[in-house]
């Protein structure tokens, strides 16, 4: 066995001012409780919440009081993540943090997917993070909706990630859909998903651990929770090996394919249906994805003869069935 104790904390996040102080003692009392941890992991934007408002320089006194409570716990310590602006040109990235025992910053990692159109402003990281924690294995981290893009966790996996860290604040009704991508992405990548959600402003809870077979190892529901999981990454590369459950041996099928993917060449020309899409921007009342469309009157009659062509006895004057 290749044992290690990974803890997730999902706590309540205020917006309107600093949730430093309750992180800190809330690791405190997870050490306390639970000695035997070697890595804690906070939900996305813990330390300030979603307000742009709140962002720090990138180095800062915040990172230094992590850095210390790592160091004293002697663990691994992801933060969540906070808003950081570039020293040189001012862009803020949406960055997550690896503090290593020793109190280190290891790695830094800006979110690659920020949730657009309702986190613009925002910029997009273009760097992985990949790490390794000695005698263990190997570790990938990724941010809330950079799991919707199944090419981050792929690009992760191939370098050898076998524990999939993923911060998340989701307050919206599509919690169920990433519970459902989070298992999804354990089976197709065949690591251990560790998936931490905030309260409050910080979103809905339902924090998540599922297991290389998409097993849930654990979920929280919709209350303050800190939940220690012992994972075994020898049972990620049996399963790798010999395929989930002896079955589907998906990393080595995906290495060994036939096919290259034309969507992933800009300039191919297969992806045009996308370019016909529309602007990625909010949907609005009198939007064409939004209600109450006006349409040009030479589409409504288009529209109109489409719809008598699918049912008939429907009026294109009247727009209504008729009796006849």
């Amino acid at each position: 066995m290749t044992p290690f104790a990974i803890a997730g904390v999902q706590m309540h996040v205020n917006a309107l001012h600093s949730n430093v102080e309750g992180m800190l003692h809330r690791i405190d009392l997870l050490m306390l409780r639970f000695p035997w941890t070697q890595m804690v992991l906070f939900s996305e934007l813990a330390p300030f919440g979603p307000l742009e408002k709140f962002k720090l320089p990138p180095e800062n006194d915040v990172i230094n009081q992590f850095c210390e409570s790592a160091r004293r716990h002697k663990i691994w310590l992801i933060p969540g993540s906070m808003f950081l602006s570039h020293p040189h040109d001012g862009r803020v990235y949406n960055t997550s943090l690896v503090i290593d025992p020793d109190g280190n910053v290891i790695r830094r990692y800006a979110k690659m997917f920020p949730f657009l159109p309702y986190e613009a402003g925002i910029a997009a990281g273009t760097e992985f993070c990949v790490f390794d924690v000695p005698d263990v294995g190997r570790f990938g981290l990724s941010i809330c909706y950079d799991m919707w893009f199944p090419e981050t966790t792929r690009q992760l996996t191939s370098q050898g990630v076998e524990v999939l860290l993923h911060p998340v604040l989701t307050g919206t009704t599509d919690r169920d859909a990433e519970l459902a991508i989070a298992r999804a992405t354990a089976a197709q990548f065949q690591c251990y998903v560790i998936d931490v959600n905030g309260l409050g402003a910080g979103g809905v809870g339902k924090s998540l651990v599922v297991d290389p077979t998409s097993l849930v190892l654990h979920q929280s529901a919709g209350q303050e929770d800190m939940f220690p999981i012992e994972v075994d990454l020898s049972m990620v590369r049996r399963q790798r090996e010999t395929g989930m459950k002896g079955l589907g041996q998906v990393l080595k099928s995906f290495r060994d394919r036939s096919t290259d993917f034309s969507v992933y060449d800009r300039n191919s020309g297969t992806d045009a249906y996308l370019k016909s899409l529309g602007p990625l921007e909010i949907p609005q009342q009198g939007s064409r994805a939004g209600l109450h469309v006006d349409l040009p009157a030479k589409a409504e009659a288009e529209a109109q003869a489409v719809q008598q062509a699918r049912v008939p006895g429907l009026s294109p004057v009247m727009g209504k069935i008729t009796s006849g």
